[in-house]
């Protein structure tokens, strides 16, 4: 009979590719896991995988012998889950990641409650932008947009993001609005340059008709992130592509104005990001559930976007994208 550790070896590796990355997942070092899997070709007297240089590609064996098995280990696993997340206190060092700005306004205010509930539990917070290896970083959860699912990761969506574009009074002052997207190019902008491609990155906006149009913006600045935006617009410096809750209180006050009222960019899900949901420590399981709670109970997804929130900022209801 094998043993739960060489089966688990041989599928999260075949999963990853990789028997670092699968190591890291499980929390074993990478010579553990190579002599898991050998130990388990042996018995079966198959090979299972080619190994070369370049990474680990299953052979036809081994492709057969991971379908017939993975659903029974995830079956086992998700057994074994429940029963500790059920007969245990959630304890350990939690590593997340998330974007700064996002992190620091909806995430941090959560922690006392969450402390407050599962005390044995210590978030390691990294706050930055660029995406990253759920798995091969070690992180029990994410939070951001954009990601890729790799085998063994889900997403569980907290919200759509909207853009709306932004300037300062006195940046406007003496200049002619644009009246739709296309013309923002012949105002300077606060641009936000791709970190993948190190281009400046290019948004579609929409209007409340279903109309969309292209934004090419003429670019004072550029900046790596979208926190650097904010404040730039706020200095006068040009017209900026802001998230709707950093700029609704500036809307509000009159530090800020919104240019094109019945237009925005939806650039998609803000979502959080974890291992399987049947393979979840208890640590990670009361994280994630206590976050998709605190958004749907404070309606922070609602925040997110512009539907509604035009009338906070004092644009007529008739203009709403929706």
């Amino acid at each position: 009979m094998e043993t739960l550790a060489n089966l688990e070896s041989f599928v999260r590796s075949a999963e990853i590719g990789s028997f670092s990355a699968a190591a890291r997942r499980l929390a074993l070092t990478p010579a553990a896991i190579s002599r898991n899997v050998a130990q388990l070709e042996r018995n079966l007297g198959v090979r299972l995988f080619q190994r070369t240089t370049r990474g680990l590609t299953l052979t036809e064996a081994g492709e057969r012998f991971l379908q017939t098995v993975q659903g029974g280990l995830d079956s086992i696993q998700s057994a074994i889950a429940d029963i500790t997340v059920n007969a245990g206190q959630p304890a350990g060092v939690l590593k997340l990641s998330a974007p700064p700005g996002f992190g620091m306004d909806y995430l941090l205010p959560l922690m006392p409650g969450f402390l407050e509930r599962y005390p044995a539990v210590m978030p390691d917070w990294h706050f930055d932008n660029r995406p990253l290896d759920l798995i091969a970083g070690g992180f029990d959860a994410a939070i951001g947009g954009g990601f890729e699912l790799p085998p063994g990761v889900v997403a569980r969506e907290l919200g759509r993001l909207h853009l709306i574009a932004v300037a300062s009074p006195a940046f406007m002052r003496g200049k002619r609005r644009p009246e739709n997207p296309a013309e923002l190019a012949e105002l300077p902008g606060i641009v936000m340059r791709s970190a993948l491609s190190g281009r400046a990155r290019t948004y579609v906006m929409r209007n409340s008709a279903g109309a969309e149009m292209a934004v090419a913006q003429k670019a004072v600045m550029t900046v790596s992130g979208p926190d650097a935006i904010f404040p730039a617009t706020l200095l006068g410096l040009g017209v900026g592509l802001v998230a709707v809750p950093h700029a609704l209180p500036h809307l509000e006050s009159g530090a800020l104005e919104r240019l094109l009222p019945d237009w925005h960019s939806d650039i998609g899900p803000i979502s959080l990001y974890f291992a399987s949901q049947k393979l979840l420590p208890a640590k990670t399981r009361a994280f994630v559930d206590f976050v998709t709670e605190a958004f749907r109970a404070q309606n922070l997804a609602w925040i997110l976007s512009i539907k509604n929130q035009a009338r906070r900022a004092g644009v007529e209801n008739g203009s709403l994208p929706l």
